[in-house]
C-alpha cells in the first residue's frame, strides 16, 4: 500500500491591500520565518550576554551586522555558485527584488565577514571572534530550522521521489513532476533545531569557559556533513549539477566539513593546555 502527503501549502499568508499607489504586498511564510529567526536569536543572544556580563548596549549592533551580512552573503553566494554569468554580467541584481535565490554557504561567508568586522571593535570587551562565533552558531541554527521550513511552505528545494510512506507531492511545484518526494527541507530543519539544542547544551555547561572554536566546528560539522548527504535526496538546483559527480552544495561542504574537524580539533588542543 502506497501512502503519502499532499502538501498545497499556501506560501502567501495574506496581502498587504495597494495603498497610495503602492502594492499590493504579498507577506509570505517565508519572509515571516526568516524574520523570526533573527528576532527570537536575539532573545537567545540577550540570554547569552546577561549570564556572561557581556555590554547589552552591543546586541542591537550585533544583530544589525548579523542581518545585513547573512542576506547580502547568501544573495551574492547564489550568484556566485549558481548563476556566476548572471552576477557578472548585471551585478545590481544582487540588492535588486525579487530576492528569490539564497545560498546557506554564501550566507555563513557572510556571516563570517560580519563577525570579523563587529569583534574588531569589540575586543576590549572580550567579544574576540571566536567568543562570538562560538554562541552566534546557536542562533544561526535555529535560524536555519526556521528558513528550511520556509522553503517547505514555499514548495521548494524539493527531494527526489520516493516510496517512503511521508513522501511528500509538492502539489505548487510545477518544475517537478508532482509525484512523492523526500521532504528535503524538512529533514534539513528539524536537524538544525536539533543541532540548536545541542549548541545550546554546550555553551550552557562551558559558559564563558566554552573552548574556543568548539562549538563552531561543531556546527560545521554536524551541519554541512548532513548538508552532504541530504543532497543525494535532493534535486539539483541548477542544470549544470547534472554534469557533475557531486552536485554544488555537495562540492562546497567538503571544506566546510573539513574546517569544522580543525576547529574541533584545535578546541581540544587549548582545552588540554589549560588543564595541564
Amino acid at each position: 500500500m502506497i501512502s503519502y502527503i499532499i502538501w498545497d501549502a499556501n506560501p502567501e499568508i495574506f496581502t498587504i491591500p495597494e495603498f497610495l499607489g503602492l502594492g499590493p504586498f504579498p507577506v509570505r511564510w517565508y519572509g515571516l520565518l526568516f524574520a523570526a529567526g533573527f528576532l527570537i536569536g536575539q532573545q537567545v543572544m540577550i540570554h547569552v550576554f546577561k549570564k556572561e556580563k557581556k555590554p547589552m548596549e552591543d546586541i542591537d549592533a550585533l544583530t544589525l551586522y548579523m542581518v545585513i551580512s547573512t542576506v547580502v552573503g547568501a544573495r551574492i553566494g547564489h550568484f556566485l555558485f549558481y548563476q556566476p554569468e548572471v552576477l557578472f554580467k548585471n551585478p545590481l541584481e544582487v540588492i535588486l527584488p525579487p530576492y528569490a535565490g539564497l545560498a546557506s554557504h554564501g550566507a555563513i561567508i557572510g556571516i563570517i565577514t560580519g563577525l570579523i568586522l563587529y569583534s574588531r571593535s569589540r575586543k576590549l570587551s572580550g567579544q574576540t571572534f571566536f567568543w562570538v562565533a562560538d554562541r552566534i552558531v546557536i542562533v544561526v541554527a535555529l535560524a536555519g530550522c526556521f528558513i528550511r521550513f520556509g522553503n517547505l511552505m514555499n514548495s521548494e528545494i524539493v527531494g527526489r521521489p520516493t516510496n517512503v510512506p511521508w513522501g511528500f507531492i509538492f502539489m505548487k511545484n510545477t518544475e517537478f513532476l508532482q509525484k512523492p518526494r523526500h521532504p528535503a527541507q524538512l529533514y534539513e530543519s528539524i536537524s538544525c533545531l536539533v543541532l540548536f539544542f545541542i549548541l545550546f547544551a554546550l555553551w550552557n555547561r562551558f559558559k564563558e569557559n566554552t573552548p574556543r572554536g568548539m562549538l563552531v566546528g561543531v556546527f560545521f560539522v554536524w551541519v554541512f556533513t548532513l548538508r552532504f548527504l541530504y543532497e543525494f535526496l535532493k534535486e539539483n538546483q541548477e542544470a549544470f549539477e547534472a554534469n557533475y559527480a557531486l552536485n554544488m552544495g555537495q562540492i562546497l561542504s567538503i571544506p566546510a566539513v573539513i574546517l569544522g574537524l580543525y576547529f574541533i580539533w584545535q578546541s581540544r588542543q587549548n582545552t588540554n593546555r589549560i588543564v595541564g
